[in-house]
């Protein structure tokens, strides 16, 4: 079975403009391994054999912007989030639906299809082989994301 890739830049920009509605500004950034300093929404994905293929991993700030985009939350609900260091139970299902829509940027023509298995709220404990994969150095495209009108975070991609 061939290898799950990493998606491009430019493919996650433009459907997290779709998702949200707003300019999205990329740049490559440091990674986000989740941890109890950086508290990070994690996205996890399957293969149809339940082989761990693929992360996503968003700190606390840019799932925060991103839950509240997408719901048309004010800023202010996002930043009191941060200010809080937990993810709001209304934006972390949010977020939950964003890393869902997102595998789609992993099914391409001759490579395995991925599903999203499990989501991870910020401060939840990850299993073993997620958190080792959020830590590895390869594989992995890791960003600084602003979206308009709300703010700046981090994410990265990692597959396995």
């Amino acid at each position: 079975m061939s290898e799950t890739v990493l998606p491009h830049a430019k493919a996650l920009r433009d459907m997290l403009e779709e998702l949200l509605g707003r300019d999205v500004n990329l740049q490559v950034g440091p990674p986000v391994v989740p941890s109890r300093v950086v508290r990070s929404a994690v996205g996890v994905y399957v293969d149809e054999r339940l082989g761990l293929r693929a992360i996503v991993v968003a700190d606390l700030a840019l799932a925060a912007f991103a839950g509240a985009s997408i719901a048309l939350v004010p800023k202010a609900g996002a930043q009191a989030s941060i200010e809080d260091g937990e993810l709001a139970p209304n934006l972390a299902e949010n977020v939950a639906e964003i890393v869902n829509i997102m595998a789609a940027l992993f099914n391409l023509d001759g490579h395995p299809h991925v599903r999203l298995d499990g989501f991870h709220a910020p401060g939840e404990e990850l299993p073993a082989d997620v958190a080792g994969l959020s830590a590895a150095y390869v594989n992995r495209l890791d960003l600084t994301v602003t979206i308009g009108g709300y703010g700046t975070g981090r994410l990265s991609i990692v597959v396995a």
